[in-house]
């Protein structure tokens, strides 16, 4: 773990505008800066950033955030891979926590791993690129293939010579640890002791992560493969898992996000072919079925899914693998199969840029109805087989189980009904047969509803991003705008005594927020407070919590949920250039005082109408009296105030 010293400095170094800059046009406008947003086709700029506030707001798409979430959001990195980045921009050294002796192993042996892949991986090149065997054997039959060097570059295509271990002896001279060199894939043990190289006389692809580092190699034989395997792979280690990586997808993310569309091939060789291409927005799967990990990194950059494979019976197989984990991540699945005898990259080779866009466009088929056609075809005229297949595209349907995928599967029920020729109706009872079928194996697993609640809701986080205020409840409405101004007011003097903060803190001892989310980031900010670590509201728009992150954005870019009341009492004011922290503070406590005080007069007077003990009404009664009191007290405030 990076540690909070080191992200303090690399917050202090960040300039938004710089770093925004880099991919934005920005232009200055008042005290703030704006550009064409990057997250969306817009004409007309609506993508501003604030550098007082160090925050960006497309008014456009709705997209906003700091330096370190435009980092994320825009190359698709992680919240460490952001803070890296931005380490390495500002030469800052990157200094870690104290990790566990199991954690430091484990990040030893990655740093090792990816030490030995970097040499390898220039290794190869050279001697794909410099060395006469690698040129007469290697270069000639990819430039045969039809790989410009460009592309051969691009990719880091490289050669293992075909002797017995010149790899191993490379390595070993540059003294590399010896045991772990075959965790690597690059090295096998022979006779017990002795170290070989595994990739001999084969053309070698590196594979990268999605932040382009080389986690693993693919090893092809040159020409056809007789005995041997065409294709040798890294075994798993601690840099590489095979489930969770996309070949290809560290050069095709900012062309998937793009396009909003994510093509996906089977091999290495056709993603290098669609890129030379010029169709970027592409992704192999490695020849294996699609996981779950692989599908969420592909809807880290988009909802929409073509795969494009092989039209015989093998590469029919293949692309319908993985279809309902697809579904169940809310993808749109469109299936394109290449004619027979062809694959992706002798295709576009064949037909062109041009006429290979066209191609696809014209063959996207749907998914599901595609595995419908196929599973009538083979079921012909048999009924119990015609049966099987109503069940199997019933299954499939349920798949399609979140709330906001609701009319996509009412579409669905409804062309698919029609093509099976059956009732729409009794299709819907069955697919809702499975979902029950779903949810009651799921029960099973759990202790009992409550958890099954808990896990539910921790699957989906909070969208706190919210920009219409509507859809907020006055309640949480309310709560926001208490953070507002302890965020934005919180370290001023309330009075000769004491802080703003410390104003909020004392008049909020008897209440609690209903939203969890916001009760944390409360909590937080007493608890820096409390430290004497001055908090900010930039200390926690870099805060690790990506939920708190989003919502401290939230609450920063968006204006005041006002009442109706505020509202009229404001209206018509000139305030521009007054100082309205108290006035602020005030009507924000009034308010959510307000909203709560309400809420626990309703919970009286229902336990006061429930009550039987005379001793019990009599206490009830008079809490009813002090609420009421407190109630009114707060309603005159409010109707009271005036700016002058």
């Amino acid at each position: 773990m990076i540690t909070p010293q080191t992200i303090e400095t690399i917050k202090s170094r960040i300039d938004i505008i710089d770093i925004v800059g880099e991919y934005v046009k920005l232009k200055k406008r008042g005290s703030n800066y704006i550009g064409n947003c990057p997250f969306h086709n817009e004409k007309t700029p609506s993508f501003t950033v604030s550098p007082a506030k160090e925050l960006y707001k497309c008014f456009g798409c709705g997209k906003s955030g700091n330096s370190i979430t435009f980092l994320m959001d825009h190359d698709k990195l992680s919240y460490v891979e952001a803070l890296r980045w931005l380490a390495h921009r500002y030469n800052i050294e990157v200094e870690e926590t104290e990790a566990s002796p199991q954690q430091k192993v484990f990040a030893q042996t990655s740093e090792s791993l990816s030490a030995i892949n970097n040499f390898a991986v220039q290794f190869f090149s050279n001697y794909l690129l410099q060395e006469t065997e690698g040129q007469q054997v290697a270069l000639s039959y990819l430039k045969e293939r039809g790989f410009r060097e460009e592309t051969i570059k691009k990719f880091q295509l490289g050669y293992n010579p075909n002797s017995k271990d010149v790899l191993t002896k490379a390595l070993i001279d540059n003294l590399f640890n010896k045991e772990l060199l075959p965790k690597t894939g690059l090295v096998v043990v022979r006779n017990e002791t002795e170290l070989v190289d595994n990739y001999r006389g084969r053309i070698i692809f590196p594979i990268h992560s999605n932040s382009g580092k080389v986690i693993g190699f693919g090893a092809r034989v040159i020409g056809k493969a007789d005995k041997a395997p065409k294709y040798i792979n890294t075994p798993e280690n601690e840099l590489y898992v095979k489930s969770k990586v996309l070949y290809g997808s560290y050069f095709a993310r900012q062309a998937i996000d793009k396009a909003n569309e994510c093509l996906l091939v089977e091999g290495y060789t056709d993603v290098i072919s669609l890129h030379q291409a010029g169709i970027e927005n592409v992704v192999a799967s490695g020849g294996t079925s699609l996981t779950v990990e692989q599908i969420r990194i592909i809807k880290k950059y988009t909802n929409n899914l073509t795969i494009i494979y092989d039209g015989d019976a093998a590469g029919i197989k293949a692309a319908l693998r993985g279809l309902d984990m697809a579904l169940e991540e809310s993808l749109n699945v469109r299936l394109v199969l290449i004619p027979d005898n062809e694959d992706p990259d002798s295709y576009v080779n064949k037909l062109g840029t041009t006429a290979f866009k066209e191609f696809v466009a014209k063959n996207k088929k749907d998914f599901i109805i595609f595995q419908i056609e196929i599973m009538l075809k083979d079921a012909g005229t048999d009924v119990s087989k015609k049966s099987e297949v109503v069940n199997t595209v019933a299954e499939t349907l349920s798949k399609i189980n979140k709330a906001e995928d609701f009319t996509k599967q009412q579409d669905y029920i409804k062309q698919c009904s029609a093509i099976l020729k059956i009732d729409e109706a009794g299709l819907t009872n069955l697919v809702n047969k499975y979902k029950r079928d779903k949810i009651a194996k799921e029960e099973k697993k759990q202790a009992n509803d409550d958890a099954v609640l808990k896990h539910q809701i921790i699957e989906q986080p909070e969208d706190v991003l919210i920009d219409n205020s509507t859809l907020l409840n006055q309640d949480e409405a309310h709560e926001r705008n208490l953070l507002k101004v302890l965020l934005e007011y919180g370290l001023r003097n309330w009075n000769d005594e004491i802080s703003i903060a410390q104003h909020i803190f004392n008049e909020l001892e008897q209440f609690q927020f209903d939203n969890s989310l916001i009760e944390k980031l409360f909590n937080e900010y007493r608890q820096a407070y409390i430290n004497k670590e001055e908090p900010t509201t930039k200390s926690f728009l870099y805060h690790s919590d990506e939920n708190l992150r989003n919502l401290v954005t939230a609450i920063t870019v968006l204006p005041f949920e006002l009442s109706q009341n505020w509202d009229e009492i404001l209206k018509g004011m000139n305030i521009v250039n007054r100082d309205t922290a108290h006035h602020d503070v005030n009507m924000s406590l009034a308010f959510f005082k307000l909203r709560k005080i309400k809420h626990m007069f309703d919970l009286n007077q229902r336990d006061l109408e429930a009550a039987t003990d005379i001793d019990v009404q009599m206490k009830l009664v008079e809490v009813h009296k002090y609420l009421k009191e407190e109630e009114i007290a707060i309603t005159k405030q409010l109707g009271t105030v005036i700016l002058k």
